[in-house]
């Protein structure tokens, strides 16, 4: 048994980059360019699973609609929850917590933000949530509306990273990727 996976990131969003986290932002129009561009002419899908939030859902629920293929909300592939750094980039933070900014960077499973989500529970809830997905909709090809930090968390399983290199995931907005999950591990290459 095994589920062949579609992962997509969102788009750009309208607060701009930095940790999106938790904020519930919508897309810009370069946004929803960037996720319509990144689909192959013909799907290959059964079905569309996204994270709640906004940036993601929003698509997913229009692309639904459009193919005519049905689609859940999957609160395990909600990003990220960065706590007091939601909603800052990376280089403000520099400014005034440079040092917390170099313990997540250089050990994300150490070092969590400020009242942030801790890195292993993150990875606990989207790891769980696969599994639902694989006992839910064995030996189908679903693709995932998703975001920067559960496409990093994937991938990197997949490339055989250690822990510490997780965030140097490279994830651009609108990024589609090929995985296939199997008994709790992932394999794959770009799709």
């Amino acid at each position: 048994m095994s589920l062949r996976l579609l992962l997509l990131r969102h788009g750009e969003t309208q607060q701009g980059g930095g940790l999106r986290g938790s904020i519930d932002d919508d897309l810009t129009d370069l946004g929803w360019q960037q996720m319509w561009g990144a689909l192959p002419a013909l799907p290959d899908w059964q079905r569309i699973v996204s994270s709640p939030l906004r940036r993601c859902g929003l698509f997913a629920l229009q692309l639904s609609l459009r193919d005519g293929l049905p689609l859940s909300y999957a609160d395990g592939l909600r990003e990220l929850h960065f706590g007091q750094w939601e909603g800052r980039h990376p280089s403000d933070l520099m400014h005034d917590q440079a040092d917390a900014l170099g313990a997540f960077w250089s050990d994300p499973y150490g070092f969590t933000p400020p009242d942030g989500e801790p890195v292993a529970r993150f990875a606990e809830r989207v790891w769980a949530a696969l599994a639902q997905l694989e006992r839910e909709h064995p030996d189908q090809t679903l693709l995932l509306v998703t975001h920067g930090g559960v496409m990093r968390l994937l991938l990197a399983a997949a490339r055989g990273l250690p822990a510490a290199q997780l965030l140097q995931v490279e994830v651009a907005h609108g990024a589609l990727y090929r995985l296939t999950y199997r008994n709790g591990r992932v394999e794959g290459l770009p799709a």
